[in-house]
């Protein structure tokens, strides 16, 4: 186990986090940094596994831009312990090719040596945001090809 980081350090990287600018996030990234956030890359080109500070930099200076317009970022909770932190939040933006407000909740966990991330997991509502991507809800009957029976369970 790692030193445990302060909670001023958590916060100040969400504060970067929030500005969305690349060189303020940098400066709180390990140089080997893992970065995944879990969904369906297809849709959500912003999801997937970046590996190093350059990879991460690139990801917000371009990629999340081309996708999302940010508005928000509201935390609900955060914990820190140790070396790790754990934030539960809702992001909203703008879908840059439609111009339909997208927000969705997202839970992301972080490990930190030396005041630095060297890995962060995020796990977004991805079906959620990919219904709002699509503009319209994802029919899981019409995909299987069947009628749903009363009681089925379809997505959990």
């Amino acid at each position: 186990m790692g030193s445990a980081v302060p909670r001023s350090v958590v916060q100040a990287f969400y504060e970067a986090y929030v500005s969305r600018d690349p060189e303020r996030i940098a400066a709180y990234l390990d140089d080997d940094v893992e970065w995944m956030v879990a969904g369906p890359v297809e849709l959500l080109r912003f999801c997937g596994q970046r590996r190093g500070k350059a990879a991460v930099i690139e990801f917000f200076a371009h990629l999340v831009p081309s996708v999302l317009k940010f508005k928000s970022f509201e935390p609900e909770d955060l914990l820190v312990d140790g070396e790790r932190a754990a934030m539960f939040a809702k992001l909203s933006g703008l879908q840059q090719s439609t111009g339909r407000m997208i927000s969705y909740r997202c839970a992301q966990f972080l490990r930190f040596r030396d005041g630095k991330i060297y890995s962060f997991r995020s796990v977004i509502d991805s079906f959620d945001a990919a219904e709002q991507l699509l503009g319209h809800p994802i029919d899981l009957d019409q995909k299987a090809g069947r009628a749903s029976a009363v009681g089925d369970l379809i997505a959990v």
